[in-house]
């Protein structure tokens, strides 16, 4: 494993160095068959809910151990939680803001993640929650100058705002717009997060300074036995031990959401836990929510060569061989099943496939029917700005590559709808 591992990072930082050019062209999707998420190895087809659970579920969850994500371990022993801050005022008295040292181990000097939590104040009992990583550390979902600044590794960025990869104070608020903090309270949600760096750095080497590394030895698993995906859907999960003990959070109404790489730590996350009551995948793009074998925008060999770290080693052997991955990304979405899914794209984020993006949701559908839940409802993608679907939901915004008011106006009435009102 280890010189499969030190094989395919050398190829693909060979093939980083040639140039892609992305497919736009419908007519130019080469010929595919998408394996049928209903269909059993021995020819036989599912006809309902417990086949699916005990027989095909386990088994496709098991392919994406093997071939895309990795193996996922489970809640270290000794973790604990220390509570930081709390302040009662927060945000001009709209808001409860709690922030919580995540400690993966029973010292001081553990391993550790970073919590943020705002509350709607003033709400009667526990509140549901929208929880999710960010990109830029939890100071960067609003200009709230309460929240600690992450002095973690960070990606570069060209506003100023990240100096030597570390943020500064500039850095505050720096992607509110993506978040809506303040419109997610006012409707009666909580918002959890944690910044996915303090997990695994996103760069080639970052499982060194990560968890893949720092608990190995309380996980029993090589660094390439999983994924910095696989890395950070565990520090969501470690999230979700956190609200739990919350008992100002309706723990059973956590909605999960993820944007771009995220979404697809999201949805990593939501399909091997399932205490998350439902999933949104904002944009998730090839690995997330976009069928793989359309060979539209960002294809597996492209992502494998930018972000070779993403993915599990055994990965890396699909570049130009999608149709010979045993899965597609329908039967990841169908994992999370029968929970409700809303998933998302953009007109200007061709690189995503939103067509693909459209067409996984579409397709995992067959798996909500066996639980007498309707699928998408639809097969033929909406008009821009257009929601479809009810337990499984999709739309197309205008725009590019983001999350927009629009976006989050949509996951809110989702919430309502199929989360917070269900009883």
């Amino acid at each position: 494993m280890k010189a499969l591992y030190a094989l395919v990072l050398i190829s693909t930082m060979t093939m980083a160095q040639t140039q892609f050019v992305p497919n736009y062209d419908e007519s130019k999707i080469p010929p595919y068959t998408l394996p049928d998420v209903l269909q059993l190895p021995d020819g036989k087809r599912l006809t309902n809910s417990k086949q699916w659970e005990t027989q095909q579920r386990p088994r496709i969850l098991s392919l994406y151990k093997e071939h895309v994500y990795g193996q996922l371990p489970g809640r270290p022993a000794g973790m604990r939680f220390v509570v930081q801050s709390v302040d009662e005022q927060a945000l001009g008295g709209k808001a409860i803001r709690k922030q919580v040292a995540v400690m993966f181990g029973p010292n001081a000097d553990s391993p550790r993640m970073d919590l943020l939590l705002y509350l709607p104040k003033g709400a009667r009992g526990a509140v549901p929650v929208f929880a999710g990583l960010n990109f830029f550390g939890n100071h960067c979902v609003h200009t709230d100058p309460g929240i600690n600044l992450s002095t973690r590794w960070m990606m570069s960025t060209n506003d100023g705002k990240i100096v030597n990869h570390r943020a500064t104070e500039a850095a505050r608020g720096k992607q509110a717009s993506r978040w809506q903090v303040e419109e997610v309270l006012s409707r009666g949600y909580g918002v959890a997060t944690v910044y996915y760096g303090d997990l695994e750095p996103d760069h080639a080497e970052g499982w060194k300074d990560g968890i893949r590394t720092s608990l190995r030895s309380v996980t029993g698993l090589a660094p390439e036995a999983w994924s910095a995906i696989g890395a950070w859907a565990w520090g969501i999960s470690r999230m979700m031990d956190y609200l739990e003990t919350d008992q100002a959070v309706d723990a059973k109404r956590v909605i999960l959401h993820g944007h771009s790489r995220l979404g697809k730590a999201a949805i990593w996350a939501a399909v091997n836990d399932s205490r998350f009551a439902a999933l949104i995948a904002n944009e998730s793009g090839e690995g997330g929510a976009a069928l793989a074998r359309r060979e539209y925008g960002e294809t597996i060999e492209r992502i494998n060569t930018s972000f070779p770290h993403w993915f599990v080693p055994k990965f890396k052997t699909y570049n130009g061989k999608a149709n010979e991955l045993p899965v597609d990304q329908h039967m990841l979405l169908a994992l999370v099943a029968p929970r409700p899914l809303y998933v998302a794209s953009a007109e200007g984020d061709q690189w995503a496939d939103p067509k693909g993006e459209f067409l996984g949701a579409y397709h995992a559908g067959a798996v909500w029917n066996l639980y007498k839940r309707p699928g998408l409802g639809v097969s033929e993608m909406p008009a821009v700005e257009q929601p479809v679907g009810k337990a499984v939901r999709y739309h197309i915004r205008r725009g590019e590559h983001d999350i927009k008011p629009y976006d989050w106006a949509q996951y809110l009435n989702f919430g309502d709808a199929e989360v917070r009102l269900v009883q």
